[in-house]
């Protein structure tokens, strides 16, 4: 009933600048929070940032500085700014769904290619 579709992503060198977007399909209005992760080769997928259905974000510190997130009614977006070697990863859009008061479940995008080059 709800579907994410990332795009965005791409080849960069350091210091450069991409912004993706995942745009939401179906049932949206059932959607709360939402929230940016990503996951470099052989490591662990990690948060990148939330943001609930009010527009309140979170970033984890060592990204706030860089990245921003922010979302309309359908549509969540993540500006990648200064962007270096470690940001290389798959970003991920991830989003809470509930669609009564008494069951919720994830929904995740298939993810974007990041690559930032030396």
């Amino acid at each position: 009933q709800v579907q994410l579709v990332e795009s965005g992503g791409g080849s960069v060198r350091t210091g450069g600048s991409l912004r993706l977007s995942c745009v939401a399909s179906g049932r949206t209005r059932s959607i709360g929070d939402m929230a940016w992760y990503r996951q470099a080769p052989e490591k662990q997928r990690e948060l990148v940032g939330t943001i609930t259905s009010g527009g309140t974000t979170n970033y984890a510190d060592f990204m706030k500085d860089r990245f921003t997130i922010s979302r309309d009614r359908n549509t969540m977006y993540l500006q990648l700014n200064n962007l270096k070697p470690g940001d290389t990863a798959v970003y991920y859009c991830h989003a809470k769904v509930q669609p009564t008061i008494e069951y919720s479940f994830d929904v995740w995008g298939q993810g974007t290619q990041v690559t930032v080059s030396s």
